[in-house]
């Protein structure tokens, strides 16, 4: 291990003297290198990490934000073009910036009027260059002074029927005296009159009708600011008058996309048929029940123009999986008295069908194998856009080094079916409640059946969910999860392992018998910078997941009034087999800082807690928690480390045994980007699992306050990311820093690592957190 690392910073020492010295080259007489940019502000309301946006010119990458080793990879290049390894390290590497004095007097112009802007009218920016050989930095000090406040506010509105609307939004207003004279502020209420004024009719308005006039007083920084309103002009030639009002007249779903003259006269060719108040226009024959987007259709004939209906229509509409995308145009009616719009709404149809076929290798423990798998889709089955799918798949693995057993191969066969509806399904609710919580629906049905030498397992589960989504915020509601669990063959082999294994381990026992799982759960996910990507943040974000479940309560109820006493002392049965009974909450939160546009800073922390009760002694062996692995401490591999302080043996069952009740994760990952799609990653974690209960051969692994944080398992590494866009594929390698497990000087291995015993690589695809 010191090896190695002697030999990376031999090589990064290299790297950097080398592209030291012939960066140069490519530095044009009498120009310069520019090293650093810097923004300093003498007023704590600008922030320079506001500034940084008018940069129209930044130094050379920093790997990390310590070395520009890509400056360094394009400096060992030649300057002959035509060699192919002088155009490779052009491409992995990062050209060198040379200062240009005009971009950095326009970012100085443009700093100086967003600082003017913000209230400062007064304020300067002036830049300070400092030279260095053929290297240059830049500062730019801004000099903002004291701000302008708004003494007074009043608006101008001569329009009746606006002044009339705006009277309860007066409540609302961004402008209020004694507020800094911020024009950002000032546009943010031009925006929201806008928004708010589209939603009650006013089709044609926009932030061009209002206006601000600000008075500066003499001799004060005080402004008195009045807002407004222009009257209604069509065109400029045109004679001003009143806002008017539009209502939606009649609505048009057309479910073709090649309709040009979206008008009475340009449909006239085509079938039609009326629903819910609109009109469906279709050819051959209407592949969507009407009432299923009528359902769907937040523009109401009758009902005045809303921007945020057309908003929700397209919202509600993209969730069909049947439709590719939609689009909605308006046709005005105008009359002396009244303003009307006609809606058209055109339907592009997806692919109703789709097949897929996959092949996988596998290695467990180098142990070869290989999977393959058919899946259908259906995104139309009874024409309401509900989606079925169903997936056959089938794996064989070659098993190796098991000793007493005449089969020594591994087979699965498994199918999965699942049906999805874009609605909430449940009786009695009414359609104004399904169009406004936009639920999903999915019952999904399992099997898995799986022959190893050991034993023959089957897994069968089904589920009912919900599903819906407001704003930033995703909510799942699992109304129940049904998993049977059957062992129908133990070899003698193996059933003498667990009888030796008994006394030591009950859990072990517990993991291969059968057992009935009937469970409930909630799951919370928000995402400050909105829907779900694999890509980083490109801004300071977080997110939080919060999940609780429980299992076997309505069970336990039921059993107790049928049988009032368990089966032989010990626990209620359903179906002579006994079910789990637990509850489970857990919590993740991550935060991603952003240093600059290639650098980030994420943290994480991860805590659950399970615990068994009435029929149970321990939870369900898919329920317990695991630590390690390349979303936990990246130091051990997955399903190695813990509980507590547990040092566990060589016995390929054990990671049976490295499980529990309790789990905390605390990562700390900084990531940047290197080049071309290469990210990479440094990181620190931390963590562990412990019981809630005491196993006799485990006494380590119990949670105590007194003890746990002392029982922590910290890692270091680097990774490696590819962003091919659609994914992350990830290798990370991760070392052990504090091992639990062990005491004394091996309880340390950050002071005298061993490779061998201390380093995990890890493969995966997506981040970790």
């Amino acid at each position: 291990m010191k090896v190695f690392l002697r030999h990376c910073l031999i090589l990064l020492s290299l790297l950097t003297g080398l592209g030291g010295c012939s960066v140069s080259k490519f530095i044009p007489e009498d120009h310069y290198l520019l090293d650093a940019v810097k923004i300093e502000s003498d007023t704590k309301d600008v922030k320079a990490s506001q500034m940084r946006a008018y940069l129209r010119q930044t130094p050379n990458a920093k790997w990390f934000s310590l070395v520009k080793l890509p400056m360094y990879i394009y400096g060992a290049a030649g300057t002959d073009s035509t060699k192919w390894i002088n155009r490779l390290l052009y491409k992995i590497g990062d050209a060198p910036r040379i200062y240009d004095p005009e971009l950095t007097e326009e970012a100085r112009a443009q700093m100086e009027q967003a600082v003017r802007n913000m209230g400062y009218m007064r304020a300067s920016v002036d830049t300070v260059e400092i030279r260095k050989g053929n290297k240059l930095k830049v500062r730019y000090r801004i000099h903002a002074g004291e701000p302008y406040t708004v003494e007074s506010v009043s608006r101008e509105i001569d329009d009746a029927g606006i002044s009339e609307c705006l009277r309860p939004d007066s409540a609302h207003t961004l402008l209020e005296p004694g507020m800094r004279f911020d024009v950002n502020v000032l546009d943010q209420e031009r925006q929201r009159i806008v928004q708010y004024l589209q939603d009650r009719g006013y089709y044609r308005f926009n932030k061009d009708f209002i206006t601000y006039q600000a008075d500066t007083l003499l001799d004060t920084h005080k402004v008195g600011l009045t807002m407004r309103l222009a009257p209604y002009r069509r065109r400029k030639e045109d004679a001003p008058g009143p806002h008017r009002k539009y209502y939606i007249r009649n609505v048009n779903f057309i479910f073709d996309n090649d309709v040009v003259d979206l008008s009475p006269e340009g449909l006239e060719g085509m079938d039609s048929i009326r629903s819910g108040g609109v009109d469906f226009y279709y050819r051959d024959k209407l592949y969507l029940r009407p009432h299923v987007i009528s359902d769907y259709n937040q523009l109401r004939p009758g009902r005045f123009y809303r921007a945020r209906n057309v908003q929700s229509t397209y919202n509600a509409l993209a969730r069909l999986n049947i439709l590719k995308y939609s689009n909605i145009r308006f046709n005005e009616i105008l009359q002396p008295d009244t303003a009307c719009l006609d809606a058209y709404v055109t339907l592009s149809r997806n692919k109703n069908k789709s097949i897929a076929f996959e092949i996988e290798g596998t290695n467990s423990a180098g142990d070869l194998g290989a999977a393959a798998s058919v899946s259908y889709m259906h995104r139309n089955l009874f024409k309401g856009s509900e989606t079925f799918s169903i997936k056959l798949r089938g794996a064989y693995e070659a098993i190796t080094g098991l000793e007493g057993y005449a089969n020594n191969n591994y087979m699965e066969y498994a199918v999965e079916a699942g049906l999805n509806f874009p609605e909430f399904m449940f009786p009695f609710l009414s359609s104004d409640f399904k169009r406004r919580i936009r639920a999903t629906s999915e019952v999904t049905v399992k099997y898995n059946w799986q022959i190893r030498p050991e034993f023959e397992r089957t897994v069968a589960s089904a589920a009912w969910s919900y599903r819906w989504s407001r704003r930033r915020a995703t909510h799942r509601f699992d109304l129940f999860d049904l998993n049977y669990i059957y062992m129908p063959y133990r070899s003698e082999t193996f059933n003498e392992y667990l009888d030796e294994m008994d006394n030591r381990n009950p859990l072990l026992r517990y993991s291969y018998e059968d057992l009935f799982i009937v469970r409930m759960g909630y799951t919370y996910t928000y995402n400050s910078s909105g829907a779900y990507s694999q890509k980083t943040a490109r801004r300071n974000s977080y997110s939080i997941r919060f999940n609780i479940e429980e299992s076997g309560n309505l069970l336990y109820a039921f059993s107790k009034i049928v049988n009032r006493h368990p089966k032989n002392g010990e626990a209620f049965q359903m179906g002579n087999i006994d079910f789990a009974q637990y509850v489970r909450m857990d919590f993740d939160y991550a935060r991603n800082f952003m240093i600059d546009d290639r650098n980030s800073l994420v943290f994480h922390v991860g805590v659950g807690v399970a615990v068994p009760y009435g029929n149970s002694r321990s939870l369900p062996f898919e329920k317990l928690y695991f630590s390690g692995g390349a979303n936990s401490v990246r130091g051990w591999s997955v399903r190695s480390l813990g509980p507590g302080g547990y040092r566990g043996d060589e016995n390929s069952l054990d990671y049976v045994n490295h499980t529990g009740d309790i789990k905390l994760d605390l990562n700390l990952e900084y990531r940047t980007h290197l080049f071309w799609k290469l990210n990479g990653a440094a990181f620190i974690d931390a963590g562990n699992v412990w019981t809630i209960r005491n196993r006799e051969m485990q006494p380590e692994g119990l949670f105590k306050f007194n003890r746990f944080y002392k029982q922590l398992a910290v890692a270091y590494g680097l990774g490696i990311r590819f962003d091919l866009d659609f994914l992350i594929i990830r290798f990370d390698g991760g070392m052990k820093a504090v091992n639990p497990m062990y005491t004394g000087r091996d309880r340390y291995p950050i002071v005298s690592p061993d490779f061998k015993r201390d380093f995990a690589f890890h493969f995966a695809v997506g981040y970790p957190f």
